[in-house]
């Protein structure tokens, strides 16, 4: 595990949790030496940690910020290249891009738990924090299903459900979930707090939970959306646009109709996606065409519950089994 802050941490404990042997690396002491308080194996030396993942052959977890992941693979490229490697950056496509640059004989899948609070540290994370959660997991070109099936395994042991995406999906998807909800979060929050003490002494449910990833450590969010610049950017123009719809219309009708009613349905039409039955679905690995069969499952809001002897087990939203 390289990097023990809420995200690492929890790897590190729900592995554990799961009976692997692990074992971390952070370059924060404070981290460390929580870590160790609790009965965890770490250190500050991440050579010393990746030397040891290779000599034993085992998954090498990267949980850092984007603007840190080259600095990490230049240690991996020089004590751990063809290490069986993942991550758990909320961006994909750079990080595929530096990882064929700087250790192009890794064994890499790029994922990405859709987990978190706005909390950060060791001390945030919990073993729990994944059970039920989506797992982004990518097959890029050049992903083989064999690395792809041994990380999904372990996403499942930590309590996860997999979600196979290519890294351009995901981060597709994210901008509009995931880093736009950061942006609104912070002009949210900067919006009521100009308005002095009165506003915020006023604030109740609606704006403490629509501001809420604005407490998220300032550096953490500059990576994840400006590190997907690309994607965010017209999921920008796109909520700009409803925004200035929405102006329009407020100062010509005096009516929000359309806009309030358009959030209501997309509203409802999330929770109907989560209480919808379910299809199960069983795609063989070893199948030429396997790929292709869990990215269309992926892509129509399936999830793996299960990957054994050669299959992957998932679900995906439709008419129940009768």
């Amino acid at each position: 595990m390289v990097g023990l802050g809420l995200i690492g941490g929890s790897v590190l404990r729900a592995a554990a949790k799961a009976e692997r042997q692990v074992w971390g690396a952070a370059r924060s002491e404070e981290d460390v030496a929580a870590a160790r308080a609790e009965g965890f194996d770490a250190t500050t030396s991440l050579p010393e940690a990746l030397s040891r993942a290779a000599e034993r052959d085992a998954i090498v977890v990267i949980a850092v910020p984007l603007t840190a992941v080259e600095s990490v693979l230049s240690d991996v490229a020089e004590h751990a290249p063809r290490v069986l490697l993942t991550d758990v950056v909320s961006v994909k496509q750079p990080v595929q891009e530096i990882v064929r640059r700087a250790v192009p004989e890794a064994r890499f899948v790029g994922g990405h738990p859709m987990a978190g609070t706005a909390e950060s540290g060791w001390s945030a994370g919990r073993a729990d924090l994944f059970d039920g959660a989506a797992w982004a997991l990518c097959l890029a070109h050049g992903t083989e299903l064999a690395w792809w099936a041994e990380i999904a395994h372990l996403a499942l042991e930590l309590g996860a459900q997999v979600v196979p995406v290519t890294p351009e999906l995901h981060d597709a998807a994210v901008a509009r979930i995931s880093h736009l909800p950061h942006v609104l979060a912070a002009v949210l929050a900067a919006v009521g707090a100009e308005a002095g003490p009165l506003t915020l002494s006023l604030a109740a449910g609606s704006f403490t939970d629509g501001t809420r990833v604005a407490g998220t450590r300032v550096d953490l969010v500059r990576a994840m959306t400006e590190g997907n610049r690309a994607a965010l950017l017209p999921a920008l123009d796109a909520a700009l646009g409803m925004l200035g719809a929405a102006r329009g219309s407020l100062a010509s009708t005096g009516s929000l109709a359309a806009t309030i009613e358009a959030g209501h349905e997309a509203r409802r039409a999330l929770a109907a996606l989560r209480a919808a039955a379910s299809t199960s679905v069983r795609i063989d690995l070893r199948a030429p065409d396997a790929a292709e069969a869990l990215l269309a499952l992926g892509e129509q809001g399936g999830r793996i519950t299960e990957v054994e002897g050669g299959a992957a087990i998932g679900r995906v939203p439709g008419p129940s089994e009768q």
